[in-house]
């Protein structure tokens, strides 16, 4: 018979219990009392500081309420690089390069990458930090967590690393792989959880570590990449004072082929067979490759599409080119920034490049530049920027935006 609990209910066995002394059921109730307390102790020992897992969310208070149909703003930036600097001289000593070949070609003088003990989540965590103290922002303010990488720690992804290591203890917190277009990608996507989920802070971080993927023997494509992290808060506001303006995304996977990392597997690996001689287990071994790119289809691909993305944006915010203060394209080549800026009839005094001293750093490369255009009081309240990332995939995308 079911009890109130929904539970079923076992009918009493009185002469069981006739037949057990008080004293006996005593000690068994002792012993057991005692064992549970010994098994919670042993439980607990190494983890006295570590807090239940699932506690934070469970405990949530209730804040701001969610409200629809908010516009968003840019409020705050920040960004982080690693130790170690590697010039164009110093690739020259293992690959057949130069600095002036590098240069010439590219653009690029300089690029940081991971060592040591260094990690990208350090770096991602670093540059939110930066991005909250400019915003005036608490961690635990923050609802939503987007972190933009294709290179994470874990191939789980790392935003739920970087809320643990902020201290985001209400955020919810996920990855973003759009490779050097993710920057991008996150950005619209924290606008449409503002506008459509009512959510009030997001943090977004382009974040990419690819020297960690990259062939140090294959000079069309070691000296481009470096490692880096770039994070920005948006907030939500007053319709009337969104900040994104207009925005463009396309993927075309038929471009897959010109650049991309693959799963490989270990042809060597050891395959146990049935007794039809099917392969069965265990799974061979596997692992990516080293970035692989066809830098001239890369070129032309960036030069045609980006302009043609840049101009749809434009006009979905009902500005021209010359309207805006700043381009700030994903920092891949200098020729492919100046190619589109000539494109669309944007002077150079009005283009924001860092690409000498970084390098080619993903997903990374807009905030990362637009974090030094702002602390380096170029970029002020009010301005319009232009941005656009591409890459891997194929994918692009256009974003106009109004900082602050």
């Amino acid at each position: 018979m079911a009890n109130a609990s929904g539970f079923v209910s076992t009918p009493a066995v009185p002469c069981l219990r006739r037949r057990i002394k008080a004293p006996v059921f005593g000690m068994l109730r002792i012993r057991a009392i005692a064992t549970k307390r010994i098994l919670q102790v042993r439980c607990m020992e190494g983890r006295v500081n570590e807090p239940a897992l699932g506690a934070a969310s469970v405990s949530k208070p209730s804040r701001l309420p969610r409200k629809v149909g908010m516009g968003s703003k840019l409020v705050g930036c920040g960004s982080a690089l690693p130790k170690l600097l590697i010039s164009n001289d110093d690739l020259s000593k293992f690959v057949d390069t130069s600095d002036e070949w590098i240069s010439v070609r590219t653009g690029i003088r300089n690029r940081r990458v991971l060592s040591g003990d260094e990690n990208l989540n350090g770096l991602a965590t670093e540059a939110a930090k930066g991005a909250l103290e400019m915003a005036q922002v608490d961690p635990e303010d923050v609802d939503l967590i987007l972190m933009c990488t294709s290179s994470p720690d874990d191939i789980f992804g790392n935003g739920s690393q970087v809320q643990r290591d902020l201290g985001c203890k209400h955020a919810w917190a996920f990855d973003i792989t759009a490779a050097c277009t993710g920057f991008i990608v996150g950005l619209i996507t924290a606008t449409r959880f503002i506008k459509g989920g009512g959510y009030h802070n997001i943090l977004v971080i382009g974040a990419d570590a690819l020297s960690r993927t990259v062939d140090w023997t294959d000079r069309g494509t070691c000296i481009l990449f470096g490692d880096a992290a770039g994070a920005v808060l948006v907030q939500a506001c007053g319709s009337d004072n969104d900040c994104l303006l207009g925005f463009d995304l396309h993927s075309d996977g038929h471009g897959q082929k010109h650049l991309n990392s693959l799963l490989r597997m270990d042809e060597k690996a050891d395959i146990l067979t049935n007794q039809n001689g099917l392969s069965v287990f265990p799974p061979r071994k596997s692992s990516y490759s080293c970035i692989h790119m066809n830098g001239k289809e890369v070129f032309r691909f960036a030069v045609r599409c980006v302009p043609q993305s840049m101009e749809a944006a434009l006009e979905e915010a009902g500005i021209t080119a010359s309207s805006i203060d700043w381009l700030l394209l994903h920092q891949a080549n200098q020729r492919i920034i100046d190619s589109v800026s000539s494109r669309l009839n944007i002077p150079t005094e009005k283009v924001i490049s860092n690409l000498k001293n970084y390098g080619n750093t993903s997903a990374a490369s807009i905030p990362l530049a637009l974090d030094e255009a702002v602390r380096g009081d170029k970029v002020k309240n009010g301005h319009v920027l232009a941005t656009a990332g591409f890459g891997a995939g194929l994918t692009w995308g256009s974003a106009i935006l109004r900082w602050g």
